[in-house]
C-alpha cells in the first residue's frame, strides 16, 4: 500500500503552527489549553485538506499549502490579538476549506461559466440592490448585510463575479468585435468594447455609492491588466485611463473621506493625533519591531486602529520583526507565481483569463493594503488576503482558490492527455 508523503512546506507549516500557538500557551497564565487544541485543529485541517488534494489529484498543490501557511500566521497573530476573533476565524478558516473544494468541484462538474456572460453583471446588479435596501452602514460605507448574529459583505462576491464576466466576455471578443450589438428600440449601434467598458465602470460606480473606494480601485487595476494583456488596443487604454483618472480627481477633490486619507497619506505628521493617527501607529509599529520583532505578545498592537483587519501586517511586522514582514510578502509572491503559472499552462482561453484575474485579485489587494499601512500609497478599507479578520474576506477568498485549484487539475489533466498521445 502507497502511503502519501507530505512535502517540506506542510512540515514548515506544522513547525510554525507548534511555535507561534506554543508561545501563545505560555504567554498568560493560567494556562489555556484551548489555544493547543486551536493549533492542533489548523495542522488537522491543513493536513486533510492537502491529503484530499493529492488523492483526488486535483493539480497544484502547493496554492492551498500557500493559503495554509498565510492562515495560520494570521490566525496566530488574531489569538494573539483577541482570543473571541481568534477563535471566530477559526471556524472560518474550517468553512472556507469546505468553500474551497466545494467550488473546485462545482466548476469542474458545471461547464457553462463561459456561456454566462451577461448573467454575471445582473448578479452584481442585484447584490448591489440587495446591499443598498438591505444593507447597514458600518464605519462609513454601506457595504454589509447583516442577518442575525451573522454580517455578509457582498462586494467580496462582487470581485470574483466581475473577473468571471470580463473571462467570459473576452472569451466572446472577436466573434462580437465584427458584429454592432443593435437596440432595436432607438437602433443604436454600440462596439462590443463599449459594452465593456459601460459593465466595468457600472461595478466600480458600485463600490463608491458604497464608499468601497479601495474594492473599486482594486477592480479597477485588475480590469486594466486584462484588457491590456487581451485587447490590442491603444485607444481604448488611454480613454479609460484618462476616466480613471478623472474619476480619482473627482473623488480627491468632491469627496470628504478621500480628500481626508489623502492628506493623511501626503503629511500625517501635520495631525498625529486626528487623521493622520492610524498611519503614524501603524509606521511605529514597524518600526519598534525591527529586524527580529519585539516577539509574540510582547509589542503593542493595541495602539494601532483596526489592527485585526486593516493594520494586521502592522502587527506582524512589530512583533515578528521586518523578516517576518518580509516573509509574509514572499509568500504572497509564490502564490501571484502559482497562479501566473496555470494561466500560461492553461490551454482554455477562458480558463487563461480566469486564473489571471483572479491571480491579479490576489496580487493586487495585498499590494493595496500592504502600500496602504507603510504610507507606500492612500489607505483604503480592504483585508490582507487569508489574514486580515473576516468571515467573509476569508470565504471569498477561498472561493476563488478552489477556482484556480479546478483550473490547474484541468491544466494537469490535459497535460496528462498530450503525454498519452505522444507515447
Amino acid at each position: 500500500m502507497r502511503i502519501l508523503k507530505y512535502p517540506r512546506p506542510f512540515f514548515m507549516i506544522v513547525l510554525v503552527n507548534v511555535i507561534g500557538f506554543g508561545l501563545l500557551y505560555f504567554y498568560k497564565t493560567p494556562y489555556d489549553h484551548k489555544i493547543l487544541l486551536a493549533g492542533l485543529s489548523m495542522i488537522l485541517l491543513i493536513g486533510a485538506g492537502y491529503f484530499t488534494i493529492r488523492k483526488v489529484k486535483l493539480g497544484e498543490d502547493y496554492l492551498f499549502l500557500i493559503a495554509g501557511m498565510l492562515s495560520s500566521i494570521g490566525i496566530i497573530m488574531l489569538y494573539r490579538l483577541n482570543m473571541t476573533l481568534g477563535f471566530k476565524q477559526l471556524i472560518w478558516f474550517g468553512m472556507g476549506i469546505g468553500l474551497f473544494f466545494a467550488s473546485c468541484f462545482l466548476y469542474r462538474k458545471i461547464q457553462v461559466w463561459e456561456r454566462l456572460t451577461y448573467f454575471y453583471p445582473a448578479l452584481s446588479l442585484l447584490l448591489f440592490a440587495a446591499t443598498m435596501f438591505f444593507g447597514r452602514s458600518i464605519k462609513g460605507a454601506k457595504n454589509w448585510i447583516v442577518i442575525g448574529q451573522f454580517s455578509i459583505q457582498p462586494s467580496e462576491g462582487v470581485k470574483i463575479i466581475f473577473v468571471f464576466f470580463i473571462a467570459a466576455f473576452l472569451k466572446h471578443y472577436e466573434k462580437q468585435l465584427k458584429e454592432l450589438v443593435v437596440f432595436h428600440f432607438k437602433m443604436l449601434k454600440v462596439k462590443p468594447l463599449h459594452i465593456l467598458m459601460g459593465i466595468a465602470y457600472m461595478h466600480f460606480a458600485f463600490m463608491v455609492i458604497q464608499r468601497e473606494w479601495g474594492t473599486a480601485v482594486l477592480l479597477l487595476l485588475v480590469y486594466f491588466m486584462l484588457i491590456y494583456v487581451y485587447i490590442d488596443s491603444n485607444r481604448f487604454l488611454l480613454v479609460n485611463g484618462i476616466l480613471a483618472a478623472a474619476g480619482g480627481l473627482g473623488g480627491v477633490i468632491f469627496v470628504n473621506h478621500v480628500r481626508v486619507r489623502v492628506d493623511a497619506w501626503l503629511n500625517p505628521w501635520a495631525d498625529i493625533a486626528g487623521k493622520g493617527y492610524q498611519i503614524t501607529q501603524s509606521l511605529f509599529a514597524i518600526g519598534s519591531g525591527g529586524f527580529f520583532g519585539t516577539g509574540l505578545g510582547l509589542g503593542r498592537p493595541d495602539f494601532i486602529p483596526e489592527v485585526s483587519t486593516d493594520f494586521i501586517f502592522s502587527a506582524i511586522c512589530e512583533e515578528m520583526g521586518i523578516l517576518g514582514g518580509v516573509s509574509v510578502v514572499l509568500l504572497y509572491f509564490i502564490l501571484a507565481y502559482r497562479g501566473f503559472k496555470i494561466a500560461l499552462y492553461a490551454t482554455d482561453y477562458f480558463a487563461k483569463i480566469l486564473a489571471l484575474g483572479l491571480t491579479l485579485i490576489f496580487g493586487f489587494q495585498t499590494f493595496i493594503i500592504i502600500g496602504g499601512v507603510i504610507k507606500l500609497i492612500p489607505l483604503t478599507g480592504i483585508t490582507m488576503p487569508f489574514i486580515s479578520y473576516g468571515g467573509s474576506s476569508l470565504s471569498i477568498n477561498f472561493i476563488a482558490l478552489g477556482v484556480l485549484q479546478a483550473l490547474s487539475a484541468g491544466c494537469q489533466e490535459e497535460k496528462e492527455a498530450f503525454d498519452g498521445v505522444r507515447k
